[in-house]
């Protein structure tokens, strides 16, 4: 079995011992956040009375923000005043949902052994999991993997890549943290109608989880994979320019979820020996409220069965990668069936799966 096969966990046996969600200080409600898209774009924008509705069918009643409201509304913002902010949210966020899993997981900093940072909302470098080191407490000789470019997929590919380390190195702790702040790519400087729904429908979170090779722990990681689709790198990403990050939606993408996440999703899940029919409950990343219903029919699920990603979307926005983590959270809460399938789509375009058994 190769990488491209699929990766095959029941040998190795990494488990998920723990996961937490963090949000920053300031919450929105949606109407407010409609409130100062209207200030914003309503007199640039030529057709935002169209537009505007997307504020009110985006399913979202709230979101957190690194900054205040204020913020927001201040005028050109460059990559300097971005990136200041990414980095005083992202690092708050980091540490917050980082000690919520190693509490969780009766563990110290000092006892983990890697790290996969992910996020793909701001530039750190040094990396984020360096920048908080001596606050966290994690030893000099951690193994660091940080990640960038995978966006809302990340949640589920970094508990990947992170299942791989504590299985290649069993006793070993590995943390997981990806942290975004989508909310410092908000462009009112470019009247556009992708920046128009990324105002509607973004907002900022961090999750964490720890894994490790043995037994116990809250679900095993029973394997994952990747598929990504050729030529479609405008579907979803970011453009660069002198001000910051702005979002590309350049396709509808629930009628690409609707055609093309069910293959992708029962290859992966075939690479790595589970069949699909077995899957007792899909954990998906919640991307929108049309995103869940496309999900809802590609999976041949009744309608309403994505029940906690409609809410952690209604409570918080789509966060990019930690959201799917957060809907994982409520799972926990709720009792985790014998077999649950995490998914997540991210630039490239591409999708993830992770299973995981009780």
């Amino acid at each position: 079995m190769t990488l491209m096969d699929g990766i095959d966990f029941r040998s190795g046996g990494a488990r998920l011992v723990s996961l937490a969600s963090a949000v920053p200080p300031h919450r929105m409600n949606q109407s407010d956040a409609a409130q100062m898209a209207c200030k914003v774009f309503s007199g640039r924008f030529g057709n935002y009375e169209r537009m505007a509705p997307v504020f009110e069918t985006a399913g979202i009643r709230t979101r957190y923000t690194v900054e205040a409201a204020e913020w927001y509304l201040s005028g050109k913002l460059g990559w300097p005043d971005r990136m200041k902010a990414y980095l005083r949210g992202a690092e708050a966020l980091f540490i917050d949902a980082a000690t919520r899993a190693l509490d969780a997981a009766g563990l110290a900093a000092s006892e983990i052994d890697a790290i996969v940072t992910i996020s793909s909302t701001g530039i750190a470098t040094p990396s984020l999991e360096a920048r908080v080191a001596s606050r966290m407490g994690f030893r000099s000789d951690i193994e660091r993997v940080p990640v960038f470019g995978l966006g809302c997929a990340g949640g589920v590919s970094g508990l990947a890549v992170a299942s791989r380390l504590a299985a290649a190195r069993p006793g070993a702790n590995v943390l997981m943290v990806a942290v975004e702040v989508c909310t410092v790519a908000f462009r009112g400087d470019q009247p556009t109608k992708a920046n128009i729904v990324a105002s509607a429908l973004f907002g900022d979170g961090a999750a964490a989880c720890v894994v490790r090779a043995g037994e116990g722990g809250l679900a095993r990681v029973e394997g994952s994979g990747q598929h990504m689709w050729p030529d479609t790198l405008d579907i979803m990403g970011w453009d660069v320019d002198a001000n910051g990050l702005e979002v590309i939606f350049d396709r509808s993408i629930p009628p690409f979820v609707e055609e093309k996440v069910r293959p992708a999703v029962e290859g992966i899940l075939g690479r790595i020996g589970v069949d699909a029919a077995s899957v007792d409950r899909f954990a998906c990343h919640p991307g929108g409220a049309k995103v869940i219903t496309a999900l809802e029919s590609a999976l041949r699920l009744p309608q309403g069965t994505l029940d906690h990603e409609r809410d952690v979307l209604s409570d918080y926005g789509n966060m990019s990668a930690p959201t799917v983590i957060f809907v994982m959270e409520r799972l926990l809460k709720a009792g985790l069936p014998r077999r649950t399938v995490m998914t997540a789509m991210g630039p490239g375009f591409s999708c993830s799966a992770l299973s995981l058994v009780t």
